[in-house]
């Protein structure tokens, strides 16, 4: 069995490599040439699966992407083919929680705000934004929840995308979807965008396009800016350089790229692999992770916002992501490089915190 995976990937050699030829590559440069004699694909979102790129696939037999979306494989054309399709949902949904959760704080910290006086809108609702509101509700926020498809059929109380946009801080949480009854693609517009009072934080972590982001510059450049923290950019690899200084924290698409999501990840298409093969499962995702660099931590008193902010920065500190972004914008091919190279990142559950009460499990750590 061959098997071509992403070369940013990680733990393919160790699932996969007492059972398949492995050849790994660069997402973005995956060729149909060299798919004409692969039965397993494994990739991330970079990577655009459709008629293309699987002209000369007559091997191909499974295609796995080790991410919560879809949008970037064409499953109707995987289920016509009969090609098996495996997806790891949930997989960085943590690392979301800590990367939003690092976020407020700076945010808070940039305002003078205690975040238990103000509103988070999460508009996308699923593993990821349910997450994310879990953390906000952690840190005494009042949450508005949006998702007009889950709203359908779910019983939790749901506000709409007008009620999401008047809080004081709004996240976005969706998968790219362009057409149908609940399409995302712009779904922050000019209209949305010109209806914001500039004291607003608008956060996306979730899909680059969902934001129009020549819009957003043109509202920035004007007199009443927004904060921003912009983790995707529309059109990636290529950012709008000029929106950049007009956001309070600019990073790469790594808002799931911690070590444990990543490992959740590649382990789901491993589990699924196994299961198409009828091969039996010898790994568990811990055992893929080395020891947490930071053992425990333990607390004399509960902490307040600003010991929170300390303990996160202490595990991840969203600052440095941001400063190396702005330190590389511009130079060629900088968005995937940054990428390739992300410094090794463990999520907030690695550390066991002791002398803290359900809140801290609650924010993501380990109690």
């Amino acid at each position: 069995m061959k098997l071509l995976a992403d070369e940013n990937m990680p733990f393919v050699q160790e699932l996969f490599g007492d059972w398949a030829e492995i050849v790994t590559c660069p997402g973005r440069e995956i060729s149909p040439e060299q798919l004409r004699d692969v039965d397993v694909l494994l990739v991330r979102s970079i990577t655009r699966v459709d008629e293309t790129l699987l002209a000369e696939a007559e091997r191909l037999s499974f295609v796995g992407t080790a991410t919560i979306g879809c949008d970037h494989i064409d499953t109707e054309l995987l289920a016509r083919r009969g090609i098996v399709f495996a997806s790891a949902p949930g997989c960085n949904k943590v690392a979301v929680g800590d990367y939003v959760l690092a976020a407020l704080l700076r945010v808070a910290a940039h305002k003078g705000w205690s975040l238990k006086d103000k509103t988070l809108g999460v508009v996308g609702v699923g593993n990821t934004g349910a997450e994310v509101a879990e953390r906000a509700r952690a840190l005494g926020m009042t949450v508005l929840l949006c998702d007009p498809p889950r709203a359908l059929t779910d019983t939790t109380e749901f506000v709409d995308f007008e009620q999401a946009l008047s809080a004081d801080i709004v996240s976005f949480h969706v998968p790219l979807i362009r057409g149908g009854e609940h399409p995302t693609w712009h779904l922050l517009d000019q209209a949305a965008i010109a209806g914001l009072n500039t004291e607003q934080v608008l956060i996306n972590a979730c899909r680059g396009d969902v934001w129009d982001n020549q819009a957003l510059l043109a509202r920035q450049q004007g007199a009443s800016p927004l904060t921003l923290v912009m983790d995707v950019w529309e059109h990636e690899p290529e950012v709008l350089a000029p929106l950049v200084p007009h956001a309070l924290l600019a990073t790469p698409h790594i808002a799931g790229y911690s070590l444990e999501g990543k490992a959740r990840g590649t382990f789901a298409l491993y589990r699924a692999l196994c299961e198409q093969r009828q091969v039996s499962i010898h790994l568990t995702p811990e055992q893929l992770l080395p020891p947490s660099p930071i053992g425990a931590v333990h607390l004399k008193e509960a902490p307040d916002q600003a010991l929170v902010a300390r303990l996160v920065r202490l595990v991840y500190d969203i600052e440095q992501d941001d400063a190396a972004f702005r330190l590389a914008l511009g130079q060629p091919g900088f968005f995937d490089h940054l990428r390739k190279q992300y410094p090794q990142r463990r999520e907030l559950g690695s550390v066991q915190l002791s002398g803290m009460t359900g809140s801290g499990e609650a924010l993501g750590f380990k109690v």
